[in-house]
């Protein structure tokens, strides 16, 4: 289940793309089928070691054209392992609400992209976050968990006091969205709830099967309820000048 639309954010084959706080790896996994130089970073161990084992595992079975390649390694968002201008694309994927000092985040990933790269980031949306936080605030008040609810005018605006240009935006997962709220209504951890059962074995035939009525469904309930704030940007060029 991919939050960034790769037809709105193109890669081309050879790019090096950074999937920063990458989890599980859905981002990576996808940047590498598509021919990229990818570098999964997170600073959980036990995923990284996971992701490793999914990019080997591709490799053998072909998924990934010739010249691609892939590296999962732990590391810190707030102090990348990189010199300046590495990479041609970072993501960073429902990371930023996790951390308290969003804006060196976002420094550290302008500081690591190339001039003229691109940078996609997502973000729980503010009206389906605030129903998850109103309805239990275990939801939240965990651990590692969500500090911060962002506007999309206040992360656009983050995102151009770091000095990127946004082109776009648009929300994803709409069908998500009332599952976290059934869960949240029910308690997070009871997985055990009827409605949440019922709800999750909806979403898991959607993803699996990927029906016409649900893509049709979802894209139309997106820019309502949609679970994920996506933006895209660019970090300019500098002047002959100053370069």
């Amino acid at each position: 289940m991919l939050t960034v639309d790769f037809t709105r954010f193109p890669l081309a084959v050879g790019d090096r793309v950074l999937d920063l706080g990458c989890g599980a790896g859905r981002h990576a996994f996808e940047c590498y089928r598509r021919g990229a130089q990818v570098v999964a970073l997170d600073q959980n161990a036990e995923e990284i070691r996971e992701v490793a084992k999914w990019f080997a595992a591709m490799k053998e079975a072909g998924e990934a054209p010739e010249g691609a390649t892939a590296t999962a390694m732990e590391g810190d968002a707030l102090n990348l392992p990189f010199p300046d201008d590495s990479f041609d694309v970072v993501i960073i994927s429902e990371v930023m609400e996790h951390i308290p000092d969003d804006k060196g985040v976002l420094a550290e990933m302008v500081r690591v992209l190339k001039p003229g790269g691109r940078i996609a980031i997502t973000v729980p949306r503010y009206g389906p976050e605030k129903i998850c936080w109103t309805l239990s605030d275990a939801y939240h008040e965990v651990e590692g968990g969500h500090i911060r609810i962002y506007k999309a005018d206040q992360l656009l605006a983050r995102i151009r006091e770091a000095g990127l240009k946004p082109y776009g935006t648009h929300h994803a997962h709409a069908l998500h969205s009332p599952y976290w709220w059934l869960k949240c209504a029910f308690g997070v951890d009871n997985d055990k709830a009827l409605p949440v059962r019922a709800y999750h074995k909806l979403l898991v035939w959607d993803i699996m099967k990927k029906p016409l009525a649900t893509r049709v469904a979802e894209q139309l309930l997106n820019p309502v309820v949609g679970k994920s704030f996506v933006a895209y940007a660019t970090k300019p060029h500098l002047p002959k000048a100053e370069a």
